[in-house]
C-alpha cells in the first residue's frame, strides 16, 4: 500500500452509522413525518424523544425498513435502503437487534431457549458452540446460571428486558433499537434498563436508538437526544443542550415532565 493510501476503511470509521435524509410520511390526511433530519454515530446511543404520537414509531419503522418513506433516504451503515427488495432488506435487517416494549419472549420457552432461539433460526453452530453463546450474553446482563431454566413468568420485569437484550443482541448486530423500553416500569426497574442499555453499548460497541418519552432515563443513557414535534426534529443534540433548549415544545414537555416527577 503507498505511503499516502489512506485506510481501507476509513470512509466506514467516519460516516455515520445511521443518516435520515428528509424523510417524509404522510397517512391519508395525516403528516406524520414533514422532513426529519438525523445522524447516529457508530457506537453511541441516540434517544428519539417526544410526546404520544410525535412519530417516534414510525421514525423507527423507516429505520428497519418495516415503511417506506414518501420521499427521503434511510442510510443504515452506508447504504440507502429506501429502494431496496424485501429480500434485500432481510440482510439490512440482520445488522439490527430489537429490544420490545414488553419483551415479547416466548411464554412456553425457558431463558435459555429464548436467547437461543435467533441462533437456531439463523446458524448452524453446534450445541456446544451456542451454549456458549447464549451464555455469554447472559453474562453481559448480569443474569446468573440458575436463571437459564426459568421460565418469562418466573421473572421481574427487569430480568425480563435483560432476557429480551441478551436475545437481541445474540447474533451480534450493528444495531439495536429500543421501543419504550421503560415504559410502566417502577424507579427500580427503569434503573435496571438504564443499566442495560449502557452495558450492551461499552459491551459490544453497538449503536443504539431508543425510542422513549422518559425524559429521566434519556438522559441517564443518550449521548444524544433528538427530540420530535409535529413530524421534524425540533432539537437535537447532548442531554445538556436539550435542557437549554429554547424550543418552545421542549420547554413545555421539559417543564410538564419534572412537574409530574
Amino acid at each position: 500500500m503507498a505511503a499516502n493510501a489512506p485506510p481501507r476503511d476509513a470512509d466506514a470509521a467516519s460516516r455515520p452509522m445511521i443518516e435520515i435524509v428528509d424523510l417524509q410520511k404522510t397517512f391519508g390526511e395525516n403528516k406524520v413525518l414533514t422532513g426529519i433530519n438525523l445522524k447516529v454515530p457508530v457506537g453511541s446511543t441516540c434517544v428519539i424523544l417526544g410526546g404520544s404520537g410525535s412519530g417516534k414509531t414510525v421514525l423507527m419503522k423507516h429505520m428497519i425498513g418495516l415503511l417506506k418513506p414518501d420521499s427521503g433516504k434511510v442510510v443504515i451503515d452506508g447504504e440507502d435502503i429506501v429502494p431496496l427488495s424485501v429480500e434485500h432488506l432481510q440482510r439490512v435487517r440482520a445488522k439490527f437487534g430489537m429490544v420490545f416494549q414488553a419483551a415479547a419472549l416466548f411464554d412456553s420457552m425457558t431463558v435459555f431457549e429464548n436467547v437461543a432461539f435467533p441462533l437456531r433460526q439463523h446458524t448452524k453452530l453446534s450445541e456446544d458452540e451456542l451454549y456458549a453463546k447464549v451464555r455469554a450474553k447472559l453474562d453481559l446482563m448480569g443474569l446468573k446460571r440458575e436463571v437459564e431454566s426459568k421460565f418469562p413468568s418466573d421473572l421481574s420485569g427487569g430480568m425480563r428486558k435483560r432476557v429480551g437484550l441478551a436475545r437481541a443482541v445474540v447474533l451480534d448486530p450493528k444495531i439495536v433499537l429500543y421501543d419504550e423500553p421503560t415504559t410502566g416500569l417502577d424507579p427500580i426497574t427503569t434503573d435496571y434498563v438504564d443499566e442495560m442499555i449502557l452495558a450492551a453499548q461499552k459491551g459490544l460497541g453497538v449503536t443504539s436508538v431508543v425510542i422513549s418519552h422518559d425524559i429521566s432515563s434519556a438522559f441517564n443513557v443518550a449521548d444524544q437526544i433528538a427530540f420530535l414535534s409535529k413530524g421534524v426534529i425540533v432539537e437535537n443534540g447532548p442531554p445538556e443542550q436539550l435542557r437549554e433548549s429554547q424550543q418552545p415544545a421542549v420547554k413545555v414537555f421539559l417543564e410538564t415532565w419534572f412537574g409530574k416527577n
